[in-house]
């Protein structure tokens, strides 16, 4: 009984936090909100008051969705905000309690869920318990995706497996003849991940490249965000100085993303790409980047990553994809539910709509290639898992 009280409280008091990086992130990407979304006071004809709430990690672990939830609240009157504790692995519960709280509004009619961390699924059965009218949207799951695609209505990904490739594919164009990736148990047991890395393995062997495993502290753990972070930017110089500067570097984690690029950029090595590729993703804050007056301003970002790699000669040797993809998941989630609400769209998922959704956000038809996720073993496609894969910036153009 203690227990479930101790639940409710924290519920009440909306515990804030999670795991990626310190950076200057902007508010939402650079495309402007849907013009046929309504906030309450504009909801026209017999369209019944809503909400839609977004639940996503704190500032200190994943900055751009919480950035890009706190821009949709400040754009839609009808749109909430909660956060999940830092230390999601061990505190379940809590996981599970906040995300019952803003399914215990009835007026709550649309679930938003960036990042999808482990627990989502638990409490995603918990909210169907009492509300299984509500459509549940989840951005970057934490979970497998036969595991997830059954809890959640509909699921958006960056494209974890097919990226396998072409991160290392980048790198070798970069000059890579060694390609180090850092993870740790927990994100290895995660399907996707795995796949990816296997991929990975597989095609530094077709290139030549020299392929290493290096074990990093995971944020979750004693460690914490700033021992992961600290780890990095230690072992960096190391394998350097093992490897050559021709080493490409790649790690699963968003904390790890501005100690990786900072080092990087001082050592003179390869970085192809972020965890979650975005011109905010680490960027800002690794190269001293002022955002002031440019938030949200993709096109400035780039330019000013540009000539801050230019300045050290690094132009050639690192990368990111040019849309910020994970916030483009939390506004596209925003989005869809508003067509969801007012009864624009066929249904709980309508592909036509939420692919249209997604590709205006991110500029146009040629912008992101979206895909089903499919499991290679079984054959078995996943119609509501949507992943989603850009191009990579060539910052010496």
């Amino acid at each position: 009984m203690m227990k479930k009280l101790t639940c409710l409280l924290l519920a009440l008091v909306m515990v804030f936090s999670f795991a990626a990086c310190r950076s200057s992130a902007p508010e939402t990407p650079s495309n402007e909100p849907s013009e046929s979304a309504n906030t309450p006071d504009d909801n026209q004809g017999d369209v019944e008051p809503y909400k839609i709430a977004i639940y996503t990690g704190t500032v200190s672990q994943g900055e751009e969705e919480y950035q890009a939830a706190q821009k949709m609240a400040a754009t839609y009157d009808n749109v909430i905000t909660a956060t999940y504790p830092d230390n999601f692995t061990t505190e379940t519960e809590t996981v599970i309690a906040n995300l019952v709280a803003l399914a215990s509004d009835p007026e709550v009619k649309v679930i938003v869920f960036v990042q999808a961390i482990p627990g989502a699924s638990a409490a995603i059965d918990k909210v169907r318990e009492t509300r299984p009218d509500i459509l549940v949207i989840c951005g970057v799951p934490g979970e497998d995706p036969g595991v997830i695609s059954s809890k959640a209505d509909i699921i958006l990904s960056i494209e974890e497996i097919l990226t396998g490739d072409a991160i290392v594919q980048k790198a070798a164009d970069m000059g890579a003849k060694t390609f180090i990736h850092y993870s740790f148990a927990r994100h290895l047991s995660y399907s996707t991940i795995a796949a990816r890395r296997e991929k990975m393995i597989a095609k530094c062997q077709e290139l030549g490249l020299e392929y290493v495993d290096v074990n990093a502290p995971d944020p979750t753990s004693d460690a914490g965000v700033s021992g992961a972070q600290q780890f990095i930017l230690e072992d960096v110089p190391r394998q350097v100085e093992k490897y050559g500067k021709d080493t490409a570097f790649f790690a699963t984690n968003c904390s790890m993303m501005e100690p990786l690029i900072v080092s990087i950029s001082q050592q003179g090595a390869i970085f192809p790409q972020q965890c979650c590729p975005s011109p905010y993703h680490g960027y800002p804050a690794a190269l001293s980047i002022d955002v002031t007056g440019h938030e949200g301003d993709v096109d400035y970002m780039l330019s000013q990553i540009k000539e801050k790699l230019t300045a050290v000669g690094q132009e050639s040797r690192m990368s990111t994809w040019p849309i910020p993809v994970n916030m483009l998941m939390v506004q596209a989630g925003v989005e869809y539910g508003i067509e969801f609400c007012e009864g624009r769209t066929n249904g709980t998922l309508d592909e036509e709509v939420l692919l249209g959704i997604i590709k205006k956000i991110a500029g146009g038809e040629d912008k992101a290639s979206i895909r089903n996720l499919d499991d290679e073993e079984t054959g078995e496609v996943y119609k509501n898992y949507f992943s989603i894969m850009c191009d990579y910036v060539d910052f010496s153009k």
